[in-house]
Formats: structure tokens, sequence, C-alpha cells
């Protein structure tokens, strides 16, 4: 089984998503989808996943879904601690509750410390912030821990914010 890491980058109207395929414990992608987007909606404060959720189901419609372990997003399952979805909640539910989504995000929210696992890895300071939907959080935590890179950031999702961002 695979997992499949997902990030989008915006210029202006249009966005560039990517996904690469990938094992728990290999630090080079065993496959890449990489989608297109023109005319991508307007960024709305607080409601950001409108915009990112059609890039994200572009990346859906182009994987065997069934081949899936889980999938990690760059953001939050959760925007509080009372259970309202961000981004990774609205990607479970596009998924009908049936593939696990793990995000990993650089920053946190005030209001969603609870249903976060801070992670730090390397030498860092600063830790990532993993949520979890389908999967227990800290289970999801502990692999985000144990994937392959000495830095911050996993190896993987670091080729992978590089490659988003090419021209």
């Amino acid at each position: 089984m695979s997992v499949l890491a997902i990030d989008v980058y915006y210029r202006e109207h249009n966005a560039k998503a990517v996904g690469v395929l990938f094992e728990w414990n290999n630090a080079k992608y065993t496959g890449i989808v990489i989608e297109y987007i023109s005319e991508v909606g307007e960024y709305i404060p607080g409601e950001f996943y409108k915009r990112e959720l059609p890039c994200i189901q572009r990346i859906f419609e182009k994987v065997d879904m069934h081949t899936l372990e889980a999938i990690i997003i760059d953001g939050h399952m959760f925007v509080d601690n009372m259970g309202n979805f961000g981004l990774g909640g609205y990607a479970w539910q596009l998924l009908q509750n049936k593939i696990p989504v793990i995000g990993v995000a650089k920053s946190s929210y005030y209001g969603n410390k609870e249903t976060v696992v801070e992670v730090l890895r390397g030498e860092s300071k600063n830790p990532l912030y993993v949520s979890a939907i389908g999967i227990d959080v800290h289970v999801a935590a502990g692999l985000i821990a144990t994937m392959c890179g000495n830095y911050r950031m996993p190896d993987i999702l670091k080729e992978l914010d590089k490659i988003t961002k090419e021209e």
C-alpha cells in the first residue's frame, strides 16, 4: 500500500497541484501526478478549503485510490477544538471517509490545540503540527516523526514542495 502526499501552489488565479506516491519507510517517491488548474477561486479568509479542495480532487481523480493506505496534506484536519473541519476534514469527506487523511502543518491555529500533536524532528526547535482523521492522531504523528530525513520537514515532503513550486 502507498501513501499519497499532496501540495498545491498558487500563482494569481492558477494553481499547480502535485501528488507523490511513496511508502512510509522510503525517502523517494514511486509515482507522481501533476495537475494545472486555471481560474482557481479567490481566497476567502476562513474558507481556504473552498479554494484548495477542487485542486486536491483533481489529484484524487488521477490516482488509484484503492492502493492508498493514507493521504498527507499540507494543512489541518480541524480549525478548532470543537471538530469543525479544516481542509483535511473536507478532503476526508470527499473520500467518503474511506482513506485516512493526515495533516502536516508548519504553523498552528490558536483554536485547535487539542486536535494536533506537535512533532519535533531533527534538531529543529519548531514543531510540525500533525492532525488526522480516520487514523489515531498519535499514530499519525509517529508515522510523520519516523519518515526519512534529518530535518524538520521529512525529505519526501520537502521534495513535494520543491516540485510544486517549479515552473
